[in-house]
């Protein structure tokens, strides 16, 4: 299945049928995102006028290349992309990423285009993503083929297969400009007239440069292959599932979206869970989750202490992790409270979770978070660390070469950050933090509720571990 898939995320050559010069254009715009991320292969844009692009030569037809190539995206309207997709295949290309909607989400007319496109492919055996997608991305070979413009896109071990554009275009560019992370593979699977998210999972699953897999799908194509696949991935990396479609409403809205058909939800969750994957429920998971498994370890329990500027903050997270998020917070080891009551107020009575802002009154913030982090991450009992930081122009903004200090002498341990107070201290902790392996989060709940599917991962993959040997 590797192979079968390769040209699509190692093409040594890619051909662009509808490349336009015009800014702003589709066309335009997967040429620059190739140029603005270095890529290496032979580029070919076609166009019936010829000239240049952005100073490459163009070619008027796709008979004129001077090979096939491995990889052609067509960025042509649903009506001119059967017949370009015919003189594909007699070039001899052997893979192409069909953009234009209009198809079975569309109409009958579109479902009749789309049907005959699955026809030749089964015919000439050329393999197809999409149609109605963005594209796809693959960082190690330095490919972005996308219509929206990305500009230089980092490379990370994160791999997203969605049934939406979105992680190919605008969500991009927010991982982009506000996280700290990069990904490896993107794919939008479209309407999955070929390859679908059976394959493609299977590619990740042995890819060298994925660490984690997270997926927004709204239908399984081949459900029974899905689950196959995914039990086989899951024993050597997280994966995680945002299924689209789980209401009645929902379900309407994924027939116009992707001409998705959602099965039974309690039935689908029964079966990712023995899979092995893991779900979400919020779109905004797929971006916290990432974050929280591309730059920190997996924690080896559910255990976690909790360090707060605030008893009300304090309370309030305890409240979630044992209400809702299947995480403990455990007793501290008597040594451990012994250690924070040193450096307290005695009318404070150290315990999990951690009212630290008395301290810092008394030895000022870097100190107080500085020891009682330390502290906590030093217990047997406690498996995780989530600090949630005060910063202001008043009560200070402490250097935090400490934390990631502390990050490096518990490997074992994630610390995940939260900030209360000042934006401009908040935005310098998360822009300091994250390239050091700290995620760092805009508000606590989030904190937490990415540790949650960190823990998780952990479980599913010990699961899966303990099967194979139990057989």
């Amino acid at each position: 299945m590797k192979r079968a898939l390769e040209k699509f995320f190692e093409p040594r050559s890619v051909t662009v049928v509808g490349a336009s010069a015009t800014p702003g254009k589709g066309g335009n715009d997967i040429i620059r995102n190739l140029l603005s991320n270095e890529y290496r292969g032979r580029l070919y844009p076609v166009n019936p006028r010829g000239g240049e692009i952005l100073g490459i030569p163009v070619f008027k037809s796709i008979s004129d290349l001077p090979e096939a190539s491995d990889l052609a995206v067509l960025v042509l309207p649903a009506s001119a992309t059967l017949q370009a997709l015919k003189e594909c295949t007699e070039k001899g290309i052997q893979a192409a990423v069909l953009v234009a909607g209009g198809f079975a989400e569309v109409d009958n007319q579109g479902e009749e285009l789309q049907g005959e496109m699955a026809k030749l492919a089964r015919e000439t055996g050329v393999r197809l993503l999409g149609p109605n997608t963005s594209g796809l991305l693959s960082m190690p070979r330095n490919l972005a083929a996308s219509f929206f413009p990305l500009g230089k896109i980092p490379r990370g071990n994160i791999s997203y297969i969605a049934q939406t554009g979105n992680f190919a275009t605008h969500t991009m560019r927010y991982i982009m400009s506000a996280e700290h992370y990069g990904v490896a593979r993107v794919v939008g699977l479209g309407n999955k007239v070929d390859v679908d998210e059976s394959e493609v999972l299977e590619y990740v699953g042995s890819d060298p440069e994925t660490r984690a897999v997270l997926l927004y799908l709204e239908s399984f194509k081949r459900p029974r292959r899905f689950l196959e696949v995914a039990r086989e991935v899951t024993r050597r990396k997280p994966v995680l599932l945002l299924k689209g479609g789980s209401t009645e409403r929902g379900a309407q809205a994924a027939v116009t979206h992707t001409a998705a058909m959602a099965a039974d939800d309690r039935l689908v969750g029964a079966a990712l869970r023995q899979a092995g994957v893991v779900r979400m429920s919020k779109y905004t998971h797929l971006v916290l989750a990432a974050k929280a498994l591309a730059l920190a370890p997996l924690p080896k329990g559910r255990t976690v202490g909790i360090l707060a500027p605030s008893g009300a903050m304090a309370v309030c997270m305890t409240d979630l992790c044992e209400r809702e998020l299947n995480l403990t917070v455990p007793d501290l080891q008597e040594k451990t409270q012994i250690r924070l009551q040193a450096v307290s107020p005695p009318f404070i009575r150290m315990r999990n979770p951690v009212d630290i802002w008395p301290s810092a009154t008394i030895h000022g913030a870097e100190k107080a978070y500085r020891e009682a982090m330390h502290a906590v991450l030093m217990d047997g009992r406690v498996d995780a660390l989530v600090c949630i930081l005060m910063m202001t122009d008043e009560t200070g903004a402490p250097p935090l070469d400490f934390i990631l200090d502390l990050a490096r002498r518990f490997p074992e341990k994630p610390i995940y950050v939260s900030c209360s107070g000042q934006k401009k201290h908040m935005e310098a902790a998360k822009a300091f933090l994250e390239p050091g392996g700290v995620p760092t989060f805009w508000f606590a709940e989030e904190a937490f509720e990415a540790l949650h599917f960190a823990v998780q991962c952990r479980q599913a993959m010990e699961r899966k571990g303990r099967q194979e040997n139990e057989g």
